[in-house]
């Protein structure tokens, strides 16, 4: 497995590094994904999560991509000052791939075991027009909401990150406050002081800065 080093003051977090867009998601590990929405929708979910979709071309779960232009495209025929596009970290638990049209668990993965499911980019699944990737979630316990990647409204997404960090900071949605990765499977992470500035940080975040 590909392995980068990040290192900051007294730590080195080991993460894996980006995926290329047809790379599957290894099963277990967290990701970061995109998803778009109404902007007036936002708010419900940074306080109290995403809700599955009843339906859809991959049946029930929380439709994302890692692909940022893809979920540019959503909500459908929206005007672009009513949409956001949300950043997210995803545990991907285990992972089915679905590549041709009318899979045999394209709408059944859930129930055969998986977590999520992921269509790769260019695969020649004809719902998909634009040929880039999709994954859909079951669980939205899985999904941690970490920044605005997307708002046409500059004090709009000032004010929605500024909640999301305060949702963050008080561990909502069993999300880490300091990487805001999920913990709901793993327990919580061990948040220490930096011993450099005393700083609190988590030996999973991606970078620190110390205070001086």
């Amino acid at each position: 497995m590909d392995l980068e080093e990040i290192t900051f003051s007294g730590w080195t977090a080991i993460e894996e590094k980006k995926l290329h867009a047809g790379e599957k998601p290894k099963d277990e590990k967290v990701y970061t994904m995109y998803h778009g929405t109404f902007l007036k929708y936002v708010q419900r979910i940074i306080t109290s999560g995403f809700q599955r979709s009843s339906d859809g071309m991959l049946g029930s779960g929380v439709y994302v991509s890692r692909n940022i232009d893809k979920a540019k495209c959503y909500p459908l025929n929206a005007d672009k000052k009513e949409a956001v596009v949300l950043k997210l970290k995803v545990r991907v638990g285990k992972v089915k791939k679905i590549d041709i049209d009318n899979h045999p668990l394209q709408k059944s993965w859930h129930q055969n075991g998986y977590d999520s499911c992921w269509v790769p980019p260019n695969c020649g699944v004809t719902a998909i027009k634009s040929g880039r990737e999709e994954d859909c979630v079951w669980d939205p316990a899985r999904i941690v909401v970490v920044d605005v990647a997307c708002c046409l409204d500059d004090k709009t997404r000032w004010d929605l990150r500024k909640q999301i960090r305060g949702m963050n900071n008080h561990g909502a949605k069993d999300g880490c406050s300091q990487c805001h990765q999920n913990t709901s499977n793993t327990g919580s992470h061990p948040i220490q002081s930096c011993w450099t500035c005393n700083k609190q940080i988590c030996p999973f975040q991606k970078k620190h800065m110390c205070n001086k």
